[in-house]
């Protein structure tokens, strides 16, 4: 699989990473239907075998318990592998998530030791910071995640879900690599708000998470009772009646395209990011759809079927937010 240069400080990364989310629960319920460790620990191995080594966790996912598969996973291969992993959702002594966002700088320092002893690992490839802690101001954060960089602990910095205006005051403070957000042809906030802009005039790579749109795009969805009952999109607005059908009807017109290439909706989609620069990680336990996403890397897009592809759902069509009231309120 072709690699891209994340950012301008040194890091390069397979064009497709891969979500790891869903591997594992959530404190007794799944995020995207029922976990398989199994077949999730084959999906990691095989994404390795087809060039996708660059994985993507959180210690919120589980909490921890999804730092602790990849560990499991990728066992004495640790340098095969290029590990993202994010703080600042805070969890407690009792592993507990109390969804404050913490990013002060004690806490940044405890957290990394953290992920590190999950991950059975002495160092982290690129780390994020989840959200932003708005009582905390972002250059003591940053001022703490630069110190585990000294100390050879961390390698590449990032920030996750943030404006210009924070990234460029992160950026004063210690190079940022990478920001990761939400971006797909369902969601284009970041390009509405200029963010995408601020990172090519600083030189800091995107990561575009859910690029299929919370799975949406994979036309795998058609009604809402395709969702396992206890899946979280239930609770989201992009899932709900006021929008569901009709990006059902936005998923068909993609799929006319996908299949006058004889590709599948999610490549198209998926290749679409990558025309763009960026990485994508799509989410999947899976092999067989790991295999997809994957072959979406050697898919060549011209600039007509870009603009044929973009005319289908256009900058600023509203598919509904996908996240809750609280969570797009921690959005930057």
């Amino acid at each position: 699989m072709n690699k891209m240069k994340l950012g301008s400080q040194g890091l390069e990364v397979p064009v497709l990473g891969l979500g790891c989310m869903g591997m594992t629960g959530f404190e007794d319920a799944h995020m995207y239907g029922a976990a398989d460790e199994k077949e999730a620990i084959a999906t990691i191995h095989r994404s390795l075998e087809l060039g996708g080594n660059f994985l993507d966790t959180a210690d919120l996912y589980g909490p921890l318990k999804n730092e602790q598969l990849i560990a499991k996973a990728i066992g004495n291969d640790r340098d095969k592998y290029i590990i993202a992993t994010k703080f600042g959702w805070e969890i407690d002594d009792n592993n507990k998530v109390t969804w404050a966002i913490n990013g002060k700088k004690d806490y940044v320092k405890k957290a990394l030791e953290r992920s590190l002893k999950n991950l059975k690992t002495d160092y982290i490839d690129l780390y994020y910071m989840h959200r932003l802690d708005k009582n905390t101001p972002i250059e003591e954060t940053v001022l703490a995640m630069s110190d585990l960089v000294k100390e050879g602990k961390v390698g590449y910095i990032g920030l996750s879900e943030v404006s210009s205006e924070t990234i460029r005051r992160a950026h004063a403070v210690h190079p940022v690599t990478a920001v990761q957000s939400e971006y797909s042809l369902f969601e284009r906030t970041v390009e509405e708000r200029g963010i995408l802009n601020t990172l090519n005039e600083l030189g800091i790579g995107f990561v575009a998470y859910s690029p299929l749109g919370r799975g949406f795009l994979s036309g795998q969805i058609r009604t809402i009772d395709d969702l396992p009952e206890n899946d979280f999109r239930r609770s989201i607005p992009r899932f709900q009646e006021a929008h569901f059908y009709k990006n059902i009807e936005l998923v068909k017109a993609i799929e006319v395209m996908a299949e006058e290439k004889n590709i599948t909706a999610s490549q198209l989609a998926l290749a679409w990011i990558i025309s763009k620069g960026m990485v994508g990680i799509p989410g999947t336990k899976r092999r067989k759809y790991l295999e997809q996403n994957i072959g979406a890397a050697s898919v060549q897009l011209s600039g007509a079927e870009l603009a044929a592809l973009e005319s289908i759902v256009p900058l600023g069509t509203d598919t509904g937010n996908s996240y809750d009231e609280f969570s797009m309120g921690l959005i930057d």
